[in-house]
């Protein structure tokens, strides 16, 4: 990294004297030149009283506990709502790099549609050899039940969110795309409330874009979809319920979007049409944002022993009677092992490149890939394909010869479990520590929200690994999370 990313007095002065990003790319420094926003924000940060911005900080926590904006953690004995812990300094994206973000975004919402119609209907894809027929239709998450099924706008994926991550020489890549159920967007919103009430005079007049119309284009985007010819469609959150590691998001989406938020038990399928239990009577339903997995959405088409979800509403929504977010099936298109093909799938369906790289992948399904993992296993990140949350991995150069013999032993055994990548040195960012401000490591997940057209939060989910040379940043795994400032 060059010396331009300490470029300005206030880089070496007051609460930011002596940080050094220790050679990785720095997302408040790292602009060259640093932008004027930027610039502004690392001069109010360096003038901070550090006790004083610890004790913001420790109120910003208490508050979200207070408001209910947690994650439940279920272990052997206890049910525990923690804070996804939050950090007070921002991270910072400048306009032309959110431009260049949006753009990548909205290319894979469209190849991922595509892709999903295709599987769905004429498969050309797999026909062609693109993508490995096996992989797609002996998928846990392909759904037969889809096929020939047209859906509302050809939109199967409403609500995507693209975990990014920023290698040391600045460049934006995607590791893994969420087109089921992706979570987080709570504390997007919630961060920047907090961020406003607790410290106002960090981003006031700094021209940041604002987060809070998310709920608005999701509403929108689910009255979009609603079945034809109906005015005013009844939209509603269709929740596992209070003991659902993310139902505090459900709660704060469903107020966001105005609507109701229901269980299975709420919902009726009334001669193939859903109706929701009301004190007034039955109420219909035409478009349903649903964060219950596939199988568990239908009892009659699923898994029998489901007490979540609604029983008939696989055949009111073949029928089209009610539209579902995201569609059923997505998840054929939401693992590591699709999304390495993901750079050949948009240009089979668009005719052009990946604005935003995948990082590097080596697929062990394929025998060039298993054989370059083998022999590299000491220097590569080893994932299994359809594991989430960062379990599973296995970190070569930080790994012990024991856990790399295991992980050969689990390659050799199913190698089509399994893809590995090169460990990318994290982008990091000004964080609060108990020593002071430090570098940690961030990644960033933007959402993006499609009907008619597709429409991208401005900024996203940026997650902290807040423990020192951490790179796994889930929350799961002790990640915690900072507000995203797209400078206008």
């Amino acid at each position: 990294m060059s010396d331009s990313n300490l470029d300005g007095a206030a880089a070496r002065t007051g609460l930011l004297a002596g940080y050094d990003p220790g050679g990785f790319f720095d997302e408040v420094f790292g602009g060259d030149p640093i932008s004027r926003g930027a610039q502004q924000i690392i001069d109010r940060l360096a003038r901070f009283d550090i006790t004083d911005l610890r004790r913001r900080a420790s109120d910003a926590e208490r508050e979200l506990y207070n408001l209910g904006i947690t994650f439940l953690i279920l272990s052997d004995r206890d049910a525990v709502d923690r804070i996804l812990p939050f950090d007070v300094i921002p991270r910072v994206i400048a306009s032309r790099e959110w431009s260049y973000l949006e753009a990548g975004v909205r290319q894979r919402v469209q190849a991922l549609n595509l892709y999903l119609h295709d599987v769905y209907h004429d498969q050309r894809i797999l026909k062609d050899g693109v993508v490995p027929a096996e992989l797609v239709l002996g998928h846990a998450h392909y759904i037969p039940a889809m096929q020939g099924l047209d859906v509302p706008l050809g939109v199967y994926v409403h609500i995507l969110g693209v975990d990014l991550v920023r290698d040391q020489d600045g460049v934006f890549r995607v590791l893994e795309d969420n087109c089921r159920c992706p979570s987080g967007v709570s504390y997007v919103v919630e961060n920047r409330y907090m961020m406003q009430r607790t410290l106002p005079d960090l981003i006031t007049g700094i021209g940041v874009r604002p987060v809070d119309p998310y709920g608005a284009h999701l509403h929108q985007a689910l009255c979009e979809i609603a079945p034809a010819g109906v005015d005013d469609p009844r939209v509603v959150l269709l929740s596992p319920g209070t003991y659902n590691a993310a139902f505090s998001e459900h709660v704060f989406l469903a107020r966001e979007m105005g609507v109701p938020l229901v269980e299975g038990r709420d919902l009726v399928v009334i001669d193939d049409r859903v109706f929701m239990r009301t004190t007034d009577g039955l109420t219909a339903v035409h478009s349903i944002y649903r964060r219950i997995g596939d199988d568990f959405l239908d009892p009659e088409a699923f898994r029998a022993d489901s007490m979540l979800g609604v029983p008939g509403l696989m055949r009111a929504y073949a029928r089209g009677n009610v539209a579902l977010a995201n569609a059923v099936g997505t998840g054929v298109s939401d693992d590591k092992a699709i999304y390495a093909y993901m750079p050949r799938i948009i240009r089979y369906y668009l005719g052009e490149d990946a604005i935003l790289p995948n990082v590097e992948t080596h697929i062990c399904r394929e025998p060039e890939g298993l054989a370059y993992t083998l022999d590299n296993l000491d220097e590569l990140v080893v994932k299994p394909v359809g594991e989430a949350g960062g379990y599973g991995i296995t970190i070569g150069p930080r790994a012990s010869r024991a856990e790399l013999n295991h992980c050969r032993d689990q390659l050799l055994a199913d190698p089509a479990n399994y893809i590995s990548q090169p460990m990318v040195p994290l982008s990091v960012c000004p964080t609060l520590t108990d020593t002071g401000v430090e570098p940690r490591h961030v990644d960033l997940r933007p959402f993006a929200v499609t009907g008619r057209d597709t429409w991208v939060l401005p900024g996203g989910l940026s997650r902290v690994a807040l423990r020192r040379g951490q790179l796994i940043v889930n929350s799961s795994q002790g990640g915690g999370s900072k507000d995203t400032w797209v400078l206008g």
